[in-house]
């Protein structure tokens, strides 16, 4: 029995998917836990950047919220959101975005802002945007962590708050959008990665434990496997540690 769950290894691989010294747009969740935990161990250079405005936080637990005040008294520099946005992100600035998603397509869609019906009268009505649509638009690759099931692994999104690669090769270049879109999508069962000439995301990795059927029974539409599908290395005693301090240093918080 693996001493480790599968949510432990998803934020596992997810850190493992930046790389030291360069720049890393934050979102809350998922995304602040693995990009956190990629700073406390191989990429002690990372620049995590935050939405509210801190540029090179290195906040000593998990922040609560994009607006915690640990992201500030922690940065490098503290800009206002016009800036973060105007002079960082759109115009190319920010190496990877970090994204979290409700839903997912077949092609890095993602959406954040309503789930069945229609925009006006859904089903469910999520937390919306936030800055994600100009995260996905304009970083120069976007990574994406979401738990994988039907869910959120859905044939067509039920409103596209964040473009991935819309409907295939060109459609991003079409739109002038400065960023090469998502690069990886790392669940709690394995990773997916565009295929170069249709864009569709394809399974490339699996968790140690996990096979091809469970991807695909999670899975809402047709899922593309890779020939040579790799098996994640699973977590390092050293990570696991990091990651539970991480965690439990949100638990530690004064409510």
């Amino acid at each position: 029995m693996n001493d480790w769950t599968a949510d432990e290894m998803m934020s596992v691989a997810a850190a493992r998917a930046l790389r030291d010294v360069t720049s890393c747009f934050v979102g809350i969740g998922l995304p602040s836990t693995a990009a956190n935990l990629a700073r406390r161990t191989h990429a002690t250079g990372l620049v995590l950047v935050y939405e509210a405005g801190a540029i090179g936080a290195k906040p000593p637990r998990l922040p609560l919220s994009i607006g915690d005040g640990i992201l500030a008294e922690t940065a490098d520099a503290v800009v206002t959101v016009p800036e973060i946005f105007n002079y960082w992100v759109q115009p190319g600035r920010i190496d990877v975005g970090f994204l979290g998603a409700a839903q997912l397509d077949r092609f890095g869609n993602i959406n954040t802002t309503v789930i069945g019906g229609d925009y006006a009268h859904p089903k469910v009505r999520l937390p919306g945007a936030g800055g994600a649509p100009e995260i996905a638009a304009s970083c120069r690759e976007v990574i994406v962590i979401v738990r994988q099931s039907k869910r959120s692994f859905v044939e067509t999104v039920d409103f596209i708050t964040s473009v991935g690669h819309l409907t295939g090769p060109g459609e991003r270049e079409r739109l002038g959008l400065l960023g090469r879109g998502p690069t990886q999508v790392i669940t709690d069962l394995g990773i997916l990665e565009p295929e170069a000439g249709t864009c569709e995301l394809r399974l490339t990795h699996l968790h140690p434990g996990v096979d091809v059927e469970q991807a695909r029974a999670a899975t809402g539409w047709q899922l593309a496997v890779a020939d040579d599908v790799t098996t994640t290395d699973p977590p390092t005693a050293e990570e696991l540690e990091a990651l539970r301090a991480l965690q439990a240093s949100v638990e530690q918080v004064p409510q």
